[in-house]
C-alpha cells in the first residue's frame, strides 16, 4: 500500500490487504487468532473483516519478524506484546528498510 492510499482509507478489506503485502487471505485469518494485537477487527455488516492502518501496521511487523527475522508465531506474539508502546517508531524504520530492500533487489535483478 502506498502512503497515498494510506492517508485516503480508514478501512481496508482482506483481499486488499493481502494483495498489497503478498500474504494469502487465508494466512491473515489465521494470524487473527494467533495475535492478540489482531483479535479485535472491526467487522461490516456483511461480516468482511476491515483492516484499520494500525492493524496493517501490526501485519507488516508480523510478517518483518516471521519472514525476515525467522521469529517463531509466539516469538513475535510476544515481541509486539512487550514492545507495544515502541512499535510505531520501529515500524517506521522497517518500512523504509523494506522499501530499500525491494529497491536494491530490483535493481540487482535489472543488472
Amino acid at each position: 500500500m502506498t502512503q497515498a492510499s494510506d492517508d485516503k482509507k480508514l478501512f481496508y478489506r482482506i483481499g486488499e490487504l493481502s494483495q498489497s503485502l503478498d500474504v494469502p487471505a487465508s494466512m491473515l485469518r489465521f494470524w487473527e487468532k494467533e495475535f492478540d494485537c489482531l483479535n479485535n477487527l472491526k467487522k461490516n455488516g456483511k461480516g468482511e473483516r476491515l483492516y484499520t492502518v494500525q492493524n496493517i501496521e501490526n501485519i507488516k511487523t508480523i510478517i518483518y519478524l516471521v519472514k525476515t527475522k525467522g521469529y517463531t508465531l509466539q516469538g513475535a506474539n510476544d515481541y509486539l506484546k512487550k514492545n507495544a508502546g515502541s512499535m510505531s517508531k520501529n515500524q517506521v524504520a522497517i518500512n523504509s528498510l523494506v522499501k530499500i530492500k525491494a529497491f536494491l533487489e530490483e535493481l540487482k535483478e535489472n543488472i
